[in-house]
């Protein structure tokens, strides 16, 4: 994929440095620069009026611009051309700058002098945003992920609604199909991956919070490849080391991985922290999971609910998983669809915890049977998601058949549904 930047700058001297050293970027296709704020935002609503798919992915923006000031320029492009990654240029990296202008709607912050590395991490960054949003948009369905693929984040309405299992069961499905791929967990402070998978690593994702440009070597080091094929990021052994994960350190993470593998599966946990929160902002499928009674999908309601408020995500482009389905049971996924406006997957995750407790106890739920009705749903669903190389590997390696598809059962208008319904607006 070619990346499209189009430079802002009113100092010539600074024009000329920044299409040098963009020249030797690979797969970038630089413009000429635009030496004011009113030429880009002309050169910008011209583009967008011929089609939104001839906007460049990224606008570099120079502190010397006018007649509109840097931030308040940011600001008039991230809100009428949303699908466009804007990067800053300044000599200025007290955080307080840094903070107004992710604030104002820059995807970066470019600090002078200019450097290869920084520019190159700042630029792919952006165009994966910017790419991930007209995704998002169905602007251009064709686009590919950016260099190495895709990132699914799987979120819970509550505690104990089955995140985690489910995160860990759609990496294990890609992983058996050939992809490459990566399972961090961002549950910063209660994470159980490793629990899950029986594994006991030193490094956790703590230890990139600090670094601004994490290398492949860097990244490599703290990461546990496990013998299942999955390449693990930890959450922090010590609970309070996940306040030194904000938000910022969550995109360069999520970033570097994306660049490294296939897929990437982040299991978000419950609780909504800036960290996780920009997770699911970046991804390309947002999954939430919910059990079919009142406390979790008035608890998932709650949660998509903030997502827009934030920003993050609207609930229409959010996944809803139901876990813990049976057909006798009064709340089906049509209603949980309804209240939550979410998207609904065909495939339920049937209630059979029998088959579970075994693995789980023992920490090894990557030995779960292939017999398994729980293991054959949420395998079928990582193909319905588009996980795996090949749709046809969701099915069990047993043959089995998959459970069968939801469907919307007639239920009694009392009960958990009737208050359900009295709090769809509460």
């Amino acid at each position: 994929m070619t990346t499209r930047i189009l430079p802002a700058s009113g100092d010539p001297d600074a024009a000329r440095a920044i299409s040098t050293l963009l020249s030797q970027l690979p797969d970038v296709e630089p413009a000429a620069p635009v030496p004011d704020s009113t030429a880009l935002l002309d050169t910008l609503a011209r583009l967008a009026a011929e089609s939104l798919d001839d906007l460049p992915e990224v606008v570099l923006v120079h502190e010397r611009i006018g007649p509109l000031p840097a931030l308040e320029l940011i600001r008039e492009v991230a809100l009428r051309f949303p699908a466009v990654g804007v990067v800053l240029v300044s000599s200025d990296a007290a955080p307080g700058f840094f903070a107004a202008a992710m604030d104002s709607g820059a995807r970066g912050l470019i600090v002078l002098p200019l450097a290869y590395e920084e520019l190159a991490a700042r630029v792919q960054a952006a165009a994966q945003w910017a790419v991930g949003v007209r995704r998002h948009l169905g602007r251009s369905p064709d686009l590919p992920a950016g260099p190495g693929g895709r990132v699914v984040t799987v979120a819970g309405a509550k505690g104990g609604v089955g995140t985690t299992f489910t995160a860990v069961q759609f990496a294990l499905a890609a992983a058996a199909s050939g992809r490459r791929t990566a399972l961090v967990d961002m549950d910063l402070q209660g994470g159980d991956v490793g629990s899950y998978l029986d594994v006991q690593f030193r490094r956790s994702i703590a230890d990139l919070a600090g670094i601004q440009d994490i290398s492949p070597r860097v990244l490599q080091d703290a990461v546990y490849d496990d013998r299942t094929g999955l390449a693990l990021l930890l959450a922090p052994a010590d609970g309070e080391r996940g306040e030194e994960v904000d938000e910022r350190a969550a995109r360069h993470v999520v970033t570097a991985l994306r660049g490294r593998y296939e897929l990437v599966v982040i299991d978000c946990g419950t609780q909504v922290t800036g960290a996780n929160a920009a997770a699911v902002e970046m991804a390309d499928i947002a999954v939430l999971v919910t059990t079919p009674d009142v406390v979790s999908v008035r608890a998932a309601k709650r949660l998509v609910r903030m997502w827009e408020r934030l920003q993050v995500r609207k609930a229409e482009d959010t996944t809803m998983v139901v876990n813990r389905w049976s057909k006798h049971t009064e709340i089906q996924p049509a209603l949980i669809e309804k209240i939550t406006k979410t998207r609904p997957t065909r495939t339920p995750v049937p209630a059979a915890f029998k088959e579970l407790q075994a693995v789980v106890d023992a920490g090894r739920v990557q030995d779960l049977d292939n017999r398994s009705t729980v293991k054959q749903a949420l395998w079928t669903l990582a193909g319905e998601l588009g996980l795996l190389t090949a749709p046809s590997t969701a099915a069990s390696a047993d043959g089995a058949v998959p459970p069968p598809r939801s469907a919307e059962l007639a239920v009694r208008p009392s009960g958990p549904m009737a208050r359900l319904r009295r709090g769809r607006e509460g």
